[in-house]
Formats: C-alpha cells, structure tokens, sequence
C-alpha cells in the first residue's frame, strides 16, 4: 500500500515503509496543513496518526476482519511551519483478538519529535478492504 487515497492523499503522505510491525510515513508541511497563525493544525497530525495506525493495524490483521479506530489521543510538543519535512512513525503497543493500540511520533527533519500519540483499533469480524485483501 503505497498509494495513498482521500485525506491522506490531501495532505501529501506518502508511505516509506509499511508492515504490521511498523508504519512510516512521510509528509512535508504545506498551506494545507496550517491553522491561522501559520503553524501545523493539530487536526493533521491526529489525521496521519490515525492513517498510520490503521494501516499498520490493518496490515497487521490481515484477512481476518477490518479494524475501525476507536479512540485517537495526540500530544503536540513543539511546532512546525510550512516546509518542514515530517516523519511519522506506528509502533504496536498491543495487538490482541479484539483491539489493538499503537502509539505514534512525529519528528521534523532535525530529529525533534513534534508530536506523540495513541490510536485505539477495534478489530471486527468483516471483510477486510480490498486493497488488503490477500495480504
């Protein structure tokens, strides 16, 4: 899954790596991502949190259900501006039979984490999404 779609594709993510032990995503800050005062809106990185642990959720889950986010908790540390080269990374912090929680950080090409965060998953008994179908 490296094409990514709707609001990821909105906001400029691209997927450097994806499996289900570790998502990493990249972006680079642009008007789109800013609130009015000209720094990242924290709504962005409670987005791109969540699309990397979905996708990591998802890929770790397989074709043994879909997963849907539940809760979504993201700490912003320091600011970023337009231009900024972001790094997003999920790590597992549990992956059981009926939810899964991942936590995120978000670093700027200076190494400085901007943001962390958790996403809670629930994994349901459905058919997974097509584009992880036979994963």
């Amino acid at each position: 899954m490296n094409v990514m779609h709707g609001l990821d594709a909105t906001l400029g993510v691209t997927a450097q790596e994806v499996t289900g032990d570790k998502v990493v995503l990249i972006w680079t800050v642009g008007k789109q991502h800013l609130q009015p005062f000209g720094i990242v809106h924290g709504g962005a990185y409670c987005a791109v949190h969540e699309s990397a642990a979905s996708i990591a959720g998802q890929t770790w889950l397989g074709d043994m259900g879909i997963i849907v986010g539940v809760n979504n908790n993201t700490d912003f540390l320091r600011q970023a501006g337009a231009g900024d080269q972001m790094t997003t990374t999920a790590l597992p912090i549990h992956r059981g039979r009926k939810q899964q929680l991942w936590r995120m950080e978000t670093v700027k090409q200076d190494g400085k984490v901007v943001a962390i965060g958790q996403v809670r998953l629930q994994n349901l008994d459905a058919p997974p999404p097509a584009e992880f179908a036979g994963e």
